[in-house]
């Protein structure tokens, strides 16, 4: 007899999200959670018949239930530019002080990054995952670094990933600011997780060749990185017929200082340079975008390339602001990423909003664009690499979240955003489900070893501390 185990939940206000977002009461979602996806939304009054219909004569079933009472269920967040090794930078007293952006890079990350080993990425990953589950924030497109651990780095990070059960977009960052022995193992590290994501046709990885920024990569570099990408995305379909074509994910002029390096060395901005090497494209990420001209937007939206907004790192580290209001006018997709200054998707969102407000000096613009960056092309994105995600509807993957809430004004389709931006962002995470695995529940972790995985990082981190 076959098995079919199913999840129930039921009782709370369902947020479908999606093109037409709808705000569902007293209707339950059914989730196949062997396949990880969304079975449908039924009446509460059709429940009890509904899984009537899954416990039938010639099936032994399991079915659970979870009351959603005082909660709104909603699809999970997605988090479009992260950098999960950053989490041992947390209290790192030792970095020289940095006067612009290019001394953060030279005095932190740069040398934070050279310090990490395998078990460092893997722990590091763990970390903000276990943070991510539980701020509702359940796919995560990430860009590695470590520079003298290379190779087996994106494999180790894909454990991680594995274990705490999110699902994820790896990539290395390649770049030459390490020479050249470096920058080969960089594209090589990134061709054998693509071709292993790809011939594991698993549905919680994906892979993408990540670049580090144009300044810090040389016209050889890319254009051999690019020829290794073009030939691999050319085969890719003999070794699965449901691969997508392989896209890049760069940093791309975050800092004015890209753009003067790259003007300099080749007499082009960077998109310029990035549409003439053939990086730019539907599956491409760029990362920040915030010093852009006209035609660089242009080429963009020609090109389909998607545009991630890291607002709290782009005022962190005072590189200025991205304009999504011209980028949206001129087609761009572009959605929100938190660069690992945080895993919480709706405190990135409402610093979107009030950046945007401040740049442009007008209380009343960008609220409905900046949220739109999460709530719709974040999915619109996502969905580029596994299908149909950050939507409630059936045959959409099941990952979800309950959030506590008592809506304290009326609720509706019209108004979810402001509920959004101003009472659920002020509320606590108190399930998240990803491809139909319960990963916390009352607010709880389940299977999770918490106060392990914070002592080995500790440990670990504390040597890292030593060597930077």
């Amino acid at each position: 007899m076959t098995k079919k185990n199913k999840l129930v939940i039921k009782g709370g206000i369902i947020a479908t999200l999606g093109e037409e977002n709808k705000i569902l009461r007293k209707h339950a979602l059914i989730i196949d959670t062997q396949r990880g996806i969304i079975e449908g939304i039924v009446p509460e009054e059709k429940i009890e018949e509904a899984i009537q219909k899954i416990i039938d004569v010639t099936d032994t079933a399991e079915v659970q239930v979870i009351n959603a009472a005082g909660k709104v269920v909603m699809p999970g967040f997605i988090n479009a530019h992260m950098h999960f090794y950053s989490s041992f930078a947390c209290g790192l007293t030792k970095a020289k002080s940095s006067k612009n952006f290019m001394e953060v890079l030279e005095n932190l990350w740069w040398r934070l990054d050279k310090k990490l080993a395998l078990d460092d990425c893997y722990y590091s990953t763990a970390l903000a995952l276990i943070a991510a589950i539980k701020k509702g924030t359940t796919t995560i497109i990430d860009h590695h670094a470590s520079p003298f651990a290379v190779r087996g780095s994106l494999l180790k990070v894909a454990e991680a990933v594995q274990a705490l059960g999110l699902r994820a977009s790896l990539c290395y960052e390649l770049s030459d600011r390490d020479g050249a022995e470096i920058a080969s193992a960089g594209i090589e590290e990134n061709l054998e997780f693509i071709k292993w994501v790809i011939a594991s046709n698993r549905n919680d990885l994906k892979a993408l060749f990540g670049m580090h920024a144009s300044f810090t990569i040389e016209a050889k570099t890319m254009r051999r990185a690019v020829e290794r990408v073009r030939a691999l995305s050319s085969q890719s379909s003999h070794l699965s017929q449901s691969a997508a074509p392989v896209g890049f994910h760069i940093h791309c002029a975050e800092d004015l200082a890209d753009q003067e390096i790259t003007i300099k060395k080749y007499s082009q901005r960077v998109v310029e340079r990035l549409y003439q090497e053939q990086v730019l494209g539907r599956h491409t990420i760029c990362a920040h975008a915030v010093h852009l001209n006209e035609r660089e937007r242009e080429l963009l939206a020609e090109t389909d390339t998607v545009v991630i907004h890291n607002p709290q790192s782009n005022m962190n580290n005072a590189v200025g602001v991205a304009d999504i209001l011209k980028m949206s006018e001129k087609g761009v997709c572009v959605g929100l990423g938190t660069d690992a200054m945080t895993v919480n998707m709706l405190e990135e969102l409402r610093s979107a909003i009030w950046v945007q407000r401040l740049h442009n000096r007008h209380p009343n613009v960008a609220f409905v664009e900046a949220a739109s960056l999460l709530i719709k092309n974040n999915p619109r994105i996502a969905s580029r690499y596994w299908g149909t995600i950050g939507e409630l509807v059936a045959g959409a993957f099941a990952d979800i979240i309950l959030m506590d809430y008592y809506p304290p004004t009326e609720l509706n389709a019209d108004n979810f955003l402001g509920h959004l931006v101003f009472g659920l962002a002020e509320s606590t995470v108190d399930t998240t489900i990803v491809n139909g695995k319960i990963l916390m529940q009352n607010k709880q972790l389940v299977g999770i070893d918490e106060e392990r995985i914070a002592a080995r990082s500790l440990e670990l981190s504390r040597k890292l501390w030593e060597r930077f």
